[in-house]
């Protein structure tokens, strides 16, 4: 059979056929091909698995090609990756600039590897109803991104404010959600469809972060055939497989330069004759993007 895998922990998984879910094995061909991933199979992949007669369990043996995936590193440091998701029609970063706060530097991690795998990104602030007195960080945050090319959206999962505006951009797509922990992401999700109840957590008062309510990655079916991805909180977006030259090719904004630098590879740091280098300084890339482009050029030049 045929199915979708809805939830994934490692060596078991949650596999959608038929109107059935059916608690998988992975065979161990499986495992040891997915070396480089702590998981061989993630939520979204479309698999082929053996289900047990008279019983909802089985065993996976395959797992049909992917059209993307989203991978991260553990930490920047770490040599492990994982696939948060795969299959991905829309990756949908929750944002919010308080409580907890969300850098831009994590925000431009995420955008970067979607990026390298084709995936279109919305930017969602989340949490209006708290953050109105900061707006000047959304407005910010907002020219940021705009200039970049990026499109994004202000919704308070309590008040229900832009709710609908949202539901109706993830219509009838597969979409990721993903963010630190506390952002809200579980309550967006309720606010979609309050049937399903997911647990949510608080903000920890004296660090200012949030709880982590969800464990696994884990797919929703909303009532209008769209399939959200609810993600763990991640602390860390370490990018993967980058090589230096190749970075800025990922940062939306910069690709119209880059054909003008003098030389090939440029790396956009102090090479003579660097055309986005010069679009920087010249205000028609953003500091802050070309600051935090930067920091991960160090980081996997290191």
């Amino acid at each position: 059979m045929e199915g979708i895998v809805v939830c994934s922990t490692g060596r078991w998984c949650d596999v959608f056929a038929e109107g059935s879910t059916y608690k998988c094995s992975l065979k161990g061909n499986l495992r040891l091909k997915s070396l480089k991933t702590t998981n061989p199979v993630a939520v979204g992949d479309r698999v082929v698995f053996e289900p047990e007669e008279n019983t909802l369990t089985g065993r996976v043996s395959d797992v049909l090609e992917r059209k993307n995936v989203i991978i991260r590193r553990a930490t920047n440091l770490s040599r492990q990756t994982h696939i948060l998701a795969a299959n991905v029609d829309l990756a949908v970063l929750i944002a919010t600039p308080i409580l907890p706060r969300t850098s831009t530097g994590f925000i431009d991690r995420f955008l970067i590897t979607a990026e390298a795998y084709n995936i279109p990104v919305l930017i969602v602030y989340n949490k209006l109803d708290l953050f109105e007195k900061e707006m000047s960080v959304v407005e910010y945050y907002n020219d940021i991104y705009h200039i970049a090319g990026y499109e994004t959206l202000m919704v308070s999962s309590k008040t229900g404010t832009n709710v609908e505006d949202f539901r109706k951009f993830i219509s009838g797509k597969t979409i990721l959600l993903a963010g630190h922990s506390g952002v809200g992401k579980s309550t967006l999700i309720n606010a979609l469809n309050p049937d399903l109840k997911l647990k949510t957590g608080s903000i920890s008062e004296a660090h200012l972060k949030g709880t982590h309510t969800t464990t696994f990655a884990r797919m929703y079916l909303m009532k209008d055939k769209t399939l959200i991805i609810d993600t763990p909180g991640i602390k860390e977006f370490g990018v993967v497989d980058f090589e230096p030259w190749e970075l800025a090719h990922w940062f939306r904004e910069f690709k119209q330069y880059i054909p003008h630098c003098h030389y090939a590879n440029c790396t956009h740091l102090n090479e003579p004759g660097c055309a986005v280098r010069d679009a920087a300084e010249a205000g028609k890339i953003h500091e802050e993007r070309y600051s935090n482009y930067l920091g991960i050029l160090n980081n996997i030049s290191s």
